[in-house]
């Protein structure tokens, strides 16, 4: 267990030797949690190494290059990419078929509510891509999505200072109205698109 810890130590030490810069690459390649990288870039803010709007917008930054690059692989990849390298990537052809089938389903608008539900956040970025959704559009939701979570963990990190690892605790709290919040838009959504089909058909 040490071992591990040594090597969160190292990685966390790399990311505040880098500063905003850390943030962002330590979001967008994502080998830690990112509640971790923005949690710890709070404490940063803590210390008054960096400041926290721009680590918010850093990491918000960091997150939409990592979906850039999930979207990436699904546009000129596809599924026998993923089912090769997914693993690397902690994404199972299995989270790919719940992605693909929301998509499918719900449309673009997944995109923007699936960033407040648990390995959906990864992984729908990757139908969306096999779609050829438009990349201005996702990227917009992307952003918008992205950016409650940074100010939510940078700001928990800040509020925690030394006691930011124990980020988790403190931010189930807030995670799980997110989620419900996510839900009751996606519902809100449907209802609309399927009212506006009705007022055409009339």
């Amino acid at each position: 267990m040490s071992t591990i810890h040594d090597w969160l130590g190292q990685l966390l030490t790399w990311i505040e030797s880098l500063g905003y810069f850390g943030i962002i690459i330590g979001l967008a390649i994502e080998v830690i949690p990112s509640e971790i990288v923005l949690g710890y870039g709070g404490y940063l803010v803590s210390k008054g190494d960096i400041n926290y709007f721009v680590a918010v917008l850093c990491g918000t930054i960091g997150a939409l290059l990592q979906q850039w690059i999930l979207y990436a692989i699904g546009r000129y990849g596809g599924r026998p990419v993923v089912e090769k390298w997914g693993k690397y990537l902690h994404i199972k052809p299995k989270h790919i078929d719940i992605a693909e089938n929301w998509f499918n389903k719900y449309g673009p608008i997944i995109v923007f509510t699936g960033r407040f539900v648990p390995v959906m956040r990864q992984v729908v970025s990757i139908p969306a891509g096999m779609a050829r959704m438009n990349l201005l559009k996702f990227s917009l939701l992307t952003f918008v999505a992205s950016l409650p979570w940074s100010l939510l963990f940078v700001g928990l990190g800040w509020t925690l200072g030394d006691q930011w690892e124990n980020i988790d605790e403190k931010a189930a709290p807030y995670v799980q109205p997110a989620i419900l919040i996510a839900l009751a838009l996606l519902v809100g959504y449907l209802v609309f698109q399927l009212a506006r089909k009705r007022s055409k058909r009339s």
